[in-house]
């Protein structure tokens, strides 16, 4: 027995396996079959022609099956098709496949799709993937299992993630990236400074912005390490409870410093 909110929308031709719970002011397209235990949390949306299997869970504002975004599709009949347990997380978007794509994108079973990740057509997704918070599929991009998506990453279309594979956050991804591998972009973050116009707008005055950059023209200017750095400070600075604050910052420092 389905679990139906009196608010939701479940169209006539939508087919629903036992046990599915849909939410207030959930959508249901037409066409849209969802396997047994499938929980739908208000708000969000699956459209047809799609296939799901059991126990997938679409929360919040999550738009799954939608029309592909593809200047050339006409409102031909495509499809979703994916497995089972799969985690669809707030604001994830899943489009159809295109006609000159094969008409299908393609999700196997147990993957996690995190808040305002994306799928787009004709995509053909392993198991036990990972797509962290806002990682983006091209049209025609295969992931193959086990892979894991960083966060904000986008994949060029037609390239293939292999098994295994590990694409860093903010990683943009152009060609294939072979399975097993690690691929993250080269990092080049640094410390540029004091926050002044910052701090002044937050009342700090004249003196205390002194303090303050002259304990950083120790630790970003000098040839002084840190610990050097440090001690510095606490020999010429002593007094000023901005760089004290400063210094314990640094020392409790668990990852490492940006300088």
């Amino acid at each position: 027995m389905s679990e139906i909110d009196s608010r939701a929308s479940v169209a006539p031709r939508a087919r629903l396996g036992s046990g599915v719970r849909i939410g207030a002011y959930a959508v249901v397209g037409n066409e849209v079959e969802l396997g047994e235990g499938c929980v739908l949390h208000p708000h969000a949306v699956v459209n047809g022609p799609a296939r799901l299997g059991r126990e997938n869970v679409f929360h919040p504002f999550c738009s799954v099956g939608g029309d592909p975004q593809d200047l050339k599709y006409a409102g031909e009949r495509t499809e979703l098709l994916a497995g089972d347990a799969n985690v669809f997380r707030e604001y994830v978007t899943v489009n159809r496949g295109t006609k000159q794509g094969g008409g299908v994108t393609r999700i196997g079973s147990h993957n996690l799709f995190m808040a305002y990740a994306h799928i787009a057509h004709d995509c053909v997704v392993g198991s036990h993937t990972v797509f962290a918070n806002g990682a983006t599929l091209a049209g025609h991009v295969t992931v193959e299992d086990y892979a894991t998506l960083g966060a904000f990453s986008p994949v060029h279309q037609f390239c293939r993630i292999g098994r295994h594979a590990y694409v860093g956050a903010c990683t943009v991804i152009t060609q294939d990236v072979p399975p097993f591998s690690k691929v993250v972009t080269q990092r080049e973050t640094r410390c540029f400074g004091v926050n002044t116009i910052g701090l002044e707008r937050r009342g700090f005055d004249a003196g205390r912005i002194h303090s303050i950059e002259q304990a950083y023209r120790l630790l970003l200017r000098s040839k002084l390490n840190t610990t050097q750095a440090l001690e510095r400070m606490r020999a010429t600075l002593d007094g000023s409870a901005d760089v004290e604050e400063l210094i314990r910052f640094i020392e409790s420092a668990a990852r490492g410093m940006t300088k």
